[in-house]
């Protein structure tokens, strides 16, 4: 899949992707504003929310979308599994997001040192784990495949797959995508700089 922005909602897309790396720079940075964090804030969302975008990202402790990209409160609709892997749940909420929120981008963010993605190139846990290395080994297999054995090149494949899978199940963000409603962004977070890595596909 060719990631593209759209041509309808060009501006918007890319106004707010560039907000999220602009942000993203400032963490990396140690220069965070830490907006829209205050009480009025938090008080002015409790009816309804209205976020910007959604960022399907690993359940890992150290990789949280609203610090990495230093938003506020009701910027970003948050799903996380570990891996960063779809089910069922995962589409839906990310349907929820475009359909009833109306996000016009979604981010679909793998990182560095996945330690689900280690276990899957070490031979996984297929007993204890069995849909999550199912997952993961379709990445390590397309990296095998490409004579790819740097953990951050499985990582970057994982995201294309991810982004892949997502349109293939679920037909609302397949119209989206279709319709120029939506732009769907691969990223992989590097731990060790801070900064998030744009991925093309």
């Amino acid at each position: 899949m060719t990631s593209k922005l759209s041509t309808i909602d060009d501006d918007s897309a890319n106004l707010i992707w560039h907000d999220m790396l602009e942000g993203n720079r400032r963490f990396a940075e140690g220069k965070q504003e830490h907006a829209r964090q205050d009480v009025d804030t938090r008080k002015g969302l409790v009816d309804a929310q209205h976020p910007k975008a959604a960022v399907l990202s690993c359940a890992d402790s150290r990789v949280t979308p609203e610090m990495i990209f230093d938003q506020g409160i009701g910027d970003l609709f948050c799903v996380r599994s570990a891996g960063s892997i779809l089910d069922s749940a995962v589409v839906e909420s990310l349907e929820y997001a475009v359909r009833k929120l109306g996000v016009k981008v979604i981010v679909v963010m793998t990182h560095e040192n996945c330690g689900a993605i280690q276990a899957a190139m070490e031979g996984g846990h297929d007993d204890e784990l069995p849909h999550l290395m199912r997952e993961l080994g379709d990445a390590v297999e397309c990296a095998k495949d490409a004579e790819l054995d740097d953990p951050a090149d499985v990582e970057r494949i994982h995201a294309a797959r991810v982004i892949e899978r997502l349109v293939d199940q679920s037909d609302v963000i397949r119209r989206a995508v279709a319709d120029d409603r939506l732009y769907i962004a691969g990223a992989r977070y590097a731990m060790s700089t801070g900064l998030v890595e744009v991925l093309s596909f």
